[in-house]
């Protein structure tokens, strides 16, 4: 239980530098060979030479507690089972030898891709082949996925998130794969947030949706993926819906539905507009004595610049040449 509760703890360590104990190993290895030498020529050496051949065991081990960790990189170290310590600043280090890097990804591709046939996850990464872990800024390229919204209809989503390590101890001792944790957590954030929202506005006229509310949806999408990340030592940068669609089963009915939607609205708006134009003729036609009407005369001339306005076609008007009566 105590080591447990220790993993959680980073631990830096101020390691002691690489370019001084270089050359103090160098050196002692140098002398060794000429303390072999000596020892080999001169007689009664049983001293000299095993302590020669001592060192020769002894400096290459300890050359082995050599390190270096470029920028924006860390290295978590165990010791014989037992976490040791983190060091997540650039330079050239010497630890304990018997130290071990420790990285449960296990990633040995420049550029790595982790498709999970059950999720359709996307991961893409630069990470060495070494077993450090990189605190760069990733990219999780979520493919779209089909899930529903709050009106129940089915709706294809995809996003990109920007995340990266902030807690490298946490990130390589709490989850068994921190990259396929994110991946994982990132898919069930989406089912949950667009679960909350409508693909568009309802038609109750609330205006929070998918498709008009890309700043709202985002944030709740990146506070969601931060939440049950957190323990692992990531920090989400940004979350973005990259894709954003109707199902192919309903696809076609729902544009029926936006067309519908938008031929009605510019109905009305014609409608309002043809009706404001015959008002503005019959006043003016009043205020200027042109012709008087009767309200009959009114009607016919109402409905016939109704059609002519409000039609979809143009009109093909028949002069009458004679009397209107």
């Amino acid at each position: 239980m105590n080591n447990q509760m220790n993993s959680r703890e980073e631990k830096l360590l101020k390691p002691m530098n690489g370019i001084p104990m270089l050359l103090f190993l160098l050196a002692a290895i140098v002398i060794m060979i000429v303390v072999f030498v000596i020892g080999c020529i001169q007689e009664n050496a049983f001293i000299i030479v095993p302590s020669a051949l001592f060192g020769f065991i002894v400096f290459p081990i300890m050359l082995g507690g050599l390190k270096v960790i470029n920028p924006n990189e860390a290295a978590v170290y165990t010791l014989f089972g037992n976490y040791y310590g983190t060091i997540n600043e650039a330079g050239f280090y010497w630890i304990n030898p018997f130290c071990g890097a420790f990285n449960n990804t296990q990633i040995n591709n420049n550029s790595v891709s982790l498709d999970e046939k059950d999720a359709g996850v996307k991961v893409n990464v630069n990470l060495a082949a070494s077993k450090k872990v990189s605190l760069k800024a990733m990219t999780l390229n979520n493919d779209k996925q089909k899930v529903n919204d709050c009106e129940g209809n089915p709706i294809e989503i995809g996003v990109i998130v920007i995340w990266k390590v902030v807690n490298a101890t946490k990130a390589v001792f709490e989850v068994d794969n921190y990259i396929r944790y994110i991946s994982t957590q990132c898919d069930a954030s989406i089912r949950q947030v667009a679960r909350q929202y409508p693909y568009d506005i309802s038609d109750e006229g609330d205006e929070k949706s998918l498709r008009g509310s890309s700043q709202e949806v985002a944030i709740e999408l990146q506070k969601e993926i931060q939440k049950r990340v957190e323990f692992a030592g990531i920090e989400i940068l940004e979350a973005r819906i990259a894709h954003l669609a109707y199902a192919p089963e309903i696809a076609a009915a729902m544009l029926q539905r936006q067309q519908a939607t938008a031929i009605i609205a510019a109905r009305q708006k014609i409608v309002e507009g043809a009706v404001g134009m015959v008002e503005m003729a019959l006043t003016k036609l009043n205020e200027n004595n042109i012709v008087e009407l009767d309200d009959e005369r009114k009607a016919q001339m109402v409905s016939n610049l109704l059609v002519v306005l409000c039609g979809n076609k143009d009109a093909q008007p028949i002069v009458n040449s004679g009397s209107i009566y």
